[in-house]
């Protein structure tokens, strides 16, 4: 199954600048533009993001029980996401916590909507870089090109297996894409036992699945000496940053409920907190080329664009929550981890992996991880509990909803007043998180891949492959108003002839 790379003709560039726009492959738009020095080598690279959506504004002054709906519509990717976090923010500020059933419900749901976000990057944003070649025609990098290259009955066994997923979500919140499941305290509806059974079956596939993507990674990236050799390549996608991630009680991997820990570069232990204080560990920097703020750990610093113990910028990831977490609670996953883990020691790797490709890895042990959660969850004795929420609920306060989005952790930072308006509104976006070293990793490939004015569709390919690792979601991440927006205002008359243009840049 695994195939070989195949490499673009490199031709000549006549100019110091390269722009790639738009980048592919991710939720949301974007460009890279890379300025070359006298000798045709990389002297700087900006990983940009043009476009902005300023939902903490326009949230103010709505109710705070509409918030896990209006953010929910930052992105059709990840509502599952947003939803949540903006639940548990709801939760806050009613002073109210959901009862036992409601929060078992809530973690079935979130685990399933994990597993149909890592199917989906997996396969159709990652793979075709590796099951087709990250040098292979751009017309063929597709989902479409990874079908034809795997299978009809891979690729059947991936839309079912995605729809499934999604058919829990729809169960348990009324809809597949921006549900309708959370109420202050609870959930808005229960399970019943033929829903249940439903569930169970959906999750009993999603286990097999999760296992049979593993043996695809192995089948055709780790089975594939040129990607390995990609992978733990120090000069191209090589990080070494802070990490962080939720954990549980036991410090195990946790997606929905627990503090938030940071690890050094070393993998010592730098902070544990509870999301509430999450003000008191992060800040957010700000550039003037993009709409995307930089956050980085305020006991450190923020120094610039480069990695390093020096400087605060930490990355949040599937790869960070590997790092961080002692372990994971469900068996195969666990076991998946363990190997994970022994690839790496035996490459010399003691502490924590930094190699950015691995977190397609990671993303897959993760898959696994979720699907085993959504069994566990669906068989539990309590699922069928009417007691779905709380009643006793008094609006007015803070709220801060902290879950690990897909892409990283997420923070929703909610105040309402007695009457449940909003007052202030902050988001900490999962892929703001990694904002900072998307940035580095984008400048560290292009370093390694463009010398001497030479470059190709395939090596801005790779470049490109620097960003798709953290499989970013540019709509909800952009929240940054460095200045006054460009705008451009064209004045017709009714014959359509233009009167006047009118530029602010």
């Amino acid at each position: 199954m695994a195939a070989p790379i195949i490499w673009d003709e490199k031709k000549k560039v006549d100019s110091k600048r390269i722009l790639v726009d738009p980048i592919t492959r991710l939720e949301g738009h974007g460009k890279i533009e890379i300025f070359l020095d006298d000798n045709g080598n990389v002297e700087n690279t900006y990983w940009q993001v043009p476009e902005l959506r300023g939902f903490e504004r326009f949230c103010i002054g709505r109710k705070v029980t509409e918030l896990n709906q209006i953010t929910a519509r930052l992105c059709g990717v990840c509502p599952g996401a947003h939803h949540l976090a903006a639940t548990k923010a709801i939760d806050g500020c009613y002073n109210a916590k959901p009862t036992e059933t409601a929060f078992l419900i809530r973690d079935l749901f979130y685990h399933a909507h994990f597993v149909h976000s890592h199917i989906a990057h997996f396969y159709a944003l990652a793979a075709p870089d590796f099951v087709l070649g990250p040098g292979a025609p751009a017309a063929s990098r597709n989902v479409l090109g990874v079908v034809g290259a795997v299978g009809l009955e891979l690729g059947g066994a991936v839309l079912r297996a995605r729809s499934q997923a999604q058919k829990i979500q729809a169960i348990i919140g009324g809809k597949a894409t921006h549900p309708l499941m959370g109420v202050p305290g609870g959930v808005s509806k229960g399970i019943n036992a033929a829903e249940q059974k439903e569930i169970v079956k959906y999750a009993e596939n999603l286990v097999e699945f999760s296992k049979t993507s593993l043996q695809v990674l192995k089948d055709v990236v780790l089975a594939n000496p040129d990607y390995v050799d990609i992978i733990k390549n120090p000069d191209l996608y090589y990080q070494e940053s802070y990490y962080m991630g939720l954990v549980n009680k036991d410090g195990n991997l946790e997606f929905h409920d627990g503090p938030v820990k940071v690890i050094d570069p070393k993998g010592a232990d730098f902070a544990q907190y509870d999301p509430y204080d999450y003000l008191d560990n992060i800040s957010e920097a700000c550039e003037p080329w993009s709409y995307e703020k930089f956050p980085y750990l305020k006991k450190v610093g923020y120094k610039g664009l480069y990695a390093g113990a020096d400087n605060g910028i930490y990355r949040a990831t599937p790869l960070s929550r590997l790092n961080v977490c002692k372990g994971i609670s469900t068996p195969i996953a666990q076991e998946a981890l363990d190997e994970y883990r022994g690839f790496f020691k035996d490459l010399g790797v003691e502490g924590p992996v930094h190699f950015t490709l691995a977190t397609h890895w990671a993303r897959i042990i993760e898959m696994i991880y979720a699907a085993e959660k959504v069994l566990e969850d669906a068989q539990h004795a309590d699922l069928l509990n009417g007691d779905i929420k709380q009643t006793d609920l008094v609006p007015g306060g803070r709220g801060v909803g902290c879950v690990e989005a897909p892409r990283g952790t997420l923070t929703h930072d909610y105040t309402c007043d007695e009457n449940g308006i909003v007052t202030a509104c902050n988001l900490v976006v999962g892929t703001t998180n990694n904002n900072g070293s998307m940035n580095i990793d984008v400048k560290s490939a292009a370093k390694g891949l463009i010398k001497n004015f030479e470059v190709s569709p395939g090596l801005l390919n790779m470049v490109e492959m620097a960003f798709r690792a953290y499989d970013p979601c540019n709509s909800c991440a952009t929240h940054s108003l460095p200045g006054k927006m460009p705008l451009t205002a064209v004045i017709k008359d009714r014959d359509g002839s233009v009167i006047e243009t009118i530029s602010r840049s």
